[in-house]
């Protein structure tokens, strides 16, 4: 374990102990993730293609046997709030609990006996900014869990539970990218994830070694999953794979997309979220080859490419994740596009070390004269997935 993980892990048990009189019985972390392409082709059976961020959620736990779940967060105001493991109930929980509470929910609804646990969390992943800050939360409470009481489950079981905890508990309707993000990726790499059998590829990510960065822009526009645009956006994708025929986006082949739109007829808006999904899956594809064959600087204009297709046809875009990407654009970036849900959150830009500094004075200068919020703008280095740490 790193020096800087060894002093947050002995940070959070620290205050573990003042909250609760005792030593934990573990520290973990699960990290947020970028999505470097693949956006919104998730929850349509499609290719994905994340990395690992090097901040986390942490936790640190203990097992109890009476049935209460007390849980404290540091990045939250208040007390220890405590809840009984026999009393959750879907959607009963507006608050930030309902994500470790729902992964108890699920974890016990998919028969595992967990009888109840003291918990204390830290996080570094920053909210609202689409970089699933949720995910990591429910990965750290799964990988504790699942250590504590001796649940033997893997990765991705660990994901499509904390997807269900998502899903059903909270009511967002987060496809399973995100969580397999959390707990599978490994450092140096970006993985390549087939949403439909959860089949995974690691390919190697090193953007250092070739003399470039990979920038994430927090435009610091907040968004919000679980209500609305996103799951109508979700919703007329489902709309357009029973117009097609088939059971999801994912089985359009890119080569029969124009005959697929032709079917759609004067479904406009469907005909929109066809389009991006299937040319998403195929840009997925291409950036893999890139990267396996050698590439890596030639996946600029895919990301780019992805960008304009979330603008105008998914039109999940805003003024100032469009800003960035221009602005990046004409100070020299490779590649640039939003990242995440939409509607806000951040975008990344793909460049050349050397034009990095450029690049971010002129972002920032850019959202001062729109007077926007300043941007937080920082590297992705490709990190490891959840794990434990003491």
């Amino acid at each position: 374990m790193s020096e800087a993980s060894e002093t947050v892990a002995g940070a959070v048990a620290e205050r573990f102990r003042e909250l609760y009189g005792a030593d934990p019985q573990g520290v973990w972390a699960a990290p947020g993730r970028v999505n470097l392409i693949g956006e919104h082709t998730d929850y349509n059976d499609g290719f994905v293609m994340p990395f690992a961020l090097p901040h986390t959620a942490v936790a640190a736990l203990s097992r109890r046997e009476d049935g209460v779940l007390r849980l404290h967060s540091a990045d939250v105001e208040g007390g220890v709030a405590e809840l009984r493991v026999d009393a959750l109930e879907p959607e009963s929980d507006r608050n930030w609990t309902a994500y470790p509470s729902g992964v108890v929910w699920a974890l016990r609804a998919a028969g595992h006996e967990v009888t109840g646990a003291d918990i204390h969390l830290s996080a570094t992943v920053p909210a609202g900014a689409g970089l699933s800050s949720s995910a990591a939360l429910e990965v750290v409470i799964a990988l504790a869990l699942n250590d504590l009481y001796g649940l033997g489950l893997q990765g991705r079981q660990l994901a499509r539970l904390c997807q269900r905890a998502e899903n059903v508990y909270v009511g967002a309707p987060v496809g399973i990218m995100d969580q397999t993000a959390s707990a599978c990726c490994t450092a140096g790499h970006a993985l390549f994830l087939d949403t439909r059998d959860l089949s995974q590829r690691q390919i190697p990510f090193d953007l250092a070694a070739e003399g470039m960065r990979l920038l994430v822009v927090d435009t610091r526009v907040k968004h919000e999953h679980s209500t609305g645009e996103y799951g109508r956006r979700r919703a007329g994708c489902e709309k357009g794979a029973a117009l097609l025929g088939v059971d999801a986006l994912r089985d359009i082949p890119y080569d029969g997309l124009d005959a697929a739109l032709d079917r759609l007829g004067d479904e406009e808006e469907v005909r929109r979220l066809v389009r991006h999904v299937v040319t998403e899956d195929e840009r997925v594809e291409r950036v893999v080859a890139l990267l396996e064959s050698g590439g890596t600087r030639a996946i600029g204009p895919v990301l780019t490419e992805g960008h304009a297709s979330l603008r105008d046809d998914f039109r999940i875009s805003c003024p100032e994740l469009d800003l960035v990407v221009d602005t990046a654009l004409s100070a020299g970036a490779l590649g640039a596009r939003m990242t995440g849900g939409g509607f806000g959150g951040s975008a990344i830009v793909l460049a050349a070390v050397t034009d990095v500094d450029g690049i971010t004075k002129a972002v920032q200068e850019a959202f001062a004269n729109a007077g926007f919020t300043a941007p937080r703008v920082f590297e992705a280095v490709p990190s490891a997935g959840a794990r434990r740490l003491r």
